[in-house]
């Protein structure tokens, strides 16, 4: 395209300035001609090879012009490929036809021919540079296409072993292979380790808690006072928020393509019972913790992870709220934790979701990954958590279920 667009300007150009030129040469070539008619009236017209010169004098007839030149005015024509100049002077009207073929040879020779072999030339040297870096090329462009059908779980790295090379994967292309090779085998090795932790994890973490909490429940069972009975509780409670948390890091470690197992279940009656479990946050301090259940939405996935959000918000609120109250409001589309704490500047807002990130470094029993793990979940499984808070005044947590 860029080379037709030179040729077209090229001969746009030539055109322009072959018909300018043209012009210039028939008016010389007329003045040059009444100089010698003012000399000798019987000089003839021009008439070469290239021009053919037409007088007419006064009072004489045009029938002796040409049929296409007749009736032409003073001026400058342009009469099929031929330019003709009539002009008049005092003895008559003089008429001259530039017929051109000599002219446009010369401007073939010398302006269309050299242009059509410059870029001739171009081609040529374009397309020898192409083989040339194509060639060169090759080698990688065929790495990056073995490395884009890999399984990043279990990548198949049969076809970057020495033995199976091209011939033309050569020198730097087959040192960047064997490199490629090994390290997509030590990310093999790391993804199956990272799996077989999951899976052991998953078993090892649950077998301790479970002892935990059937050890509990056979001690509920027995004629106990009512402290005993108060620690115990908690034990529990804490038992099953730690299986919580264990199944909620799970499903972060594994991959997203990996579909968690999950069912139904209403996020009110989540919201009631870790409310409940908050409560014991707030023993000796002056706030009241309320729960208002303007609907009761239910949600498909797994209930633990529903758990942890819930806690970890209201944790984070009870935590930062030493006066005033908390509430939380459950709606069709979202829930909401309410406090009337410390609250946050815009700056801390913006780093709420960092993990390690503490707004009161005071607050030791804070660790900072409390909104990092919630905002995490809740990327995990289509939710939307946000955040709006005023110093001194308080914070408000929103998750929105809704897409």
């Amino acid at each position: 395209m860029a080379s037709l667009a030179v040729i077209a300007t090229v001969l746009i150009a030539s055109s322009v300035i072959k018909h300018s030129l043209v012009q210039t040469m028939l008016r010389e070539e007329a003045s040059h001609f009444w100089g010698l008619y003012a000399a000798s009236p019987a000089q003839p017209p021009p008439n070469t090879h290239d021009l053919r010169g037409y007088l007419v004098l006064r009072g004489q007839s045009q029938l002796t012009l040409p049929d296409e030149l007749r009736g032409l005015a003073p001026g400058t024509h342009s009469v099929g490929r031929e330019l003709v100049l009539v002009e008049d002077k005092g003895p008559g009207r003089l008429y001259l036809v530039w017929l051109g073929t000599q002219a446009e040879r010369l401007f073939f020779w010398s302006g269309t021919l050299p242009l059509l072999l410059c870029l001739a030339a171009l081609y040529g040297a374009s397309y020898l540079t192409y083989r040339f870096f194509k060639r060169l090329v090759s080698p990688v462009s065929w790495l990056a296409r073995q490395v884009a059908q890999w399984d990043p779980r279990e990548p198949d790295t049969t076809a970057l072993a020495p033995e199976h090379l091209p011939k033309e994967v050569q020198g730097e292309a087959r040192q960047l292979a064997v490199a490629l090779r090994g390290l997509s085998e030590r990310v093999a090795a790391q993804v199956a380790r990272e799996r077989d932790f999951t899976r052991d994890a998953s078993h090892e973490l649950r077998t301790p808690l479970t002892v935990i909490r059937v050890a509990s429940d056979l001690a509920l069972a027995g004629e106990l006072p009512p402290r005993a009975v108060r620690s115990l509780q908690r034990i529990q409670r804490s038992s099953r928020e730690m299986e919580a948390v264990i199944d909620a890091f799970l499903i972060l470690a594994r991959e997203a393509d990996v579909e968690p197992q999950s069912e139904d279940f209403g996020v009110a009656e989540i919201v009631l019972d870790e409310a409940e479990s908050a409560r014991d946050l707030l023993i000796g301090k002056p706030v009241d913790l309320t729960v208002v259940c303007n609907a009761k939405p239910r949600l498909h996935a797994p209930p633990r992870v529903m758990h942890v959000v819930v806690s970890n918000l209201l944790r984070n609120a009870c935590s930062y709220t030493d006066e005033g109250r908390i509430e939380v409001i459950v709606e069709t589309d979202q829930f909401v934790v309410r406090d009337s704490g410390i609250g946050m500047t815009s700056d801390a807002m913006l780093r709420a979701f960092e993990p390690f990130y503490r707004v009161d470094e005071s607050r030791q029993h804070s660790t900072g990954l409390g909104l990092s793990i919630v905002h995490r979940l809740c990327q995990r499984f289509g939710w939307k958590v946000e955040l709006a808070s005023v110093l001194g005044q308080g914070t408000t947590a929103t998750v929105r279920f809704a897409p």
